[in-house]
């Protein structure tokens, strides 16, 4: 999916001047509170991403715009994609220390919310400033065209409504104690290396990254995880997915057409299809053919995990034991862009 509205340009009644004045009075009163106290309004970095539900949209997200812009994800469970998304926007909310604040809203729970902004497929990506709404863009798209967007937001909360964000204490946490540091293991900067890269579209780069880890640890969950990810997205960013599923639906007895349609599948989002038709394929053929498609479920129950109830239809398969452990910083699948995520 091509991400849509990255620029700034169609922000909705974003130079309301009544709007402006009345967020930049709000926002030197809360500066001129918190200098009165001490400043005591420092927040820890775990802080600027929340979960808001219906209930608590109007104090943390509405009355909340009127200090700090409030990018809002919203999401599901069974999105793919956002799975992408969501820990990219995570990553960009503590890297701006503060000059944004990150809500993320789940559809299924919140379906009041999603009617309301108009929101058509996920993930979807707005802004909240002032209580002004701003779409953002829809869909999966790349860090550097997220990191302008984000840009341009902060300079006309700055400019506009004169929100310079939230003071980020380091230190600071839930219940007032520096939380414990994770700790560094023996990979860890070549796993951000390849995550990078794959949040960048990078897939080579990816997939260099994970084998290395794997040439020293061939069990390591993680490069395990994030290596059939990047090969997956490698295997279907040059197709052509109308011919692929056309060429499945006229070939159902064709391995390497129902292998194509199935990889298209997953990273469409629709998991119970690829497995589905993985299966059914598996049954249809023998000998090499069927040890081909078999290698393909392997895969893929990689890419989303042995435990996921999804691919429970699909039969036992040889060396699938992998799949079901417990992944550190688990970055479950690949964005879905090759179409929208309804």
């Amino acid at each position: 999916m091509q991400p849509r509205n990255m620029s700034m340009n169609g922000v909705v009644d974003l130079g309301a001047v009544k709007a402006a004045q009345e967020a930049k009075a709000k926002a030197e009163q809360a500066r001129a509170e918190a200098a009165r106290t001490g400043g005591g309004g420092a927040v820890g970095p775990s802080a600027l991403v929340i979960d808001v539900d219906e209930a608590g949209f109007e104090s943390e997200v509405l009355q909340r715009s009127t200090e700090v812009p409030v990018v809002i994800d919203f999401w599901a469970e069974w999105c793919e994609p956002c799975k992408q998304l969501g820990p990219l926007l995570e990553r960009l909310a503590v890297e701006y220390n503060g000059r944004f604040l990150l809500a993320k809203i789940d559809v299924d729970a919140n379906q009041m919310l999603m009617q309301q902004f108009g929101i058509q497929g996920i993930p979807a990506v707005f802004a909240v400033v002032a209580g002004q709404a701003l779409p953002l863009f829809q869909g999966a798209a790349p860090e550097a065209q997220i990191r302008q967007t984000l840009d341009q937001l902060v300079q006309v909360a700055e400019q506009r409504f004169g929100l310079t964000g939230l003071t980020v204490d380091p230190d600071a946490a839930a219940g007032g104690d520096a939380p414990e540091a994770e700790p560094v293991g023996p990979y860890d900067a070549t796993l951000e290396a390849a995550a990078r890269a794959l949040d960048a579209g990078d897939l080579d780069g990816a997939v260099r990254a994970y084998r290395t880890v794997l040439a020293e640890d061939p069990g390591h969950p993680e490069a395990a995880l994030g290596l059939a990810q990047a090969e997956l997205l490698a295997r279907v960013q040059d197709l052509d997915p109308q011919a692929v599923r056309r060429d499945a639906a006229d070939r159902p007895a064709d391995p390497a057409a129902q292998i194509a349609a199935a990889d298209l599948d997953l990273v469409g989002g629709h998991v119970e299809d690829a497995f589905g038709r993985l299966v059914d394929t598996v049954r249809r053929t023998a000998g090499e053919d069927r040890e081909a498609v078999r290698r393909r479920l392997l895969e893929l129950f990689e890419v989303v995990g042995a435990d996921d109830p999804r691919g429970a239809a699909a039969p036992p398969a040889r060396g699938r034991a992998r799949g079901g452990r417990r992944r550190r910083r688990q970055r479950e699948c690949p964005p879905a862009n090759t179409r929208q995520t309804a």
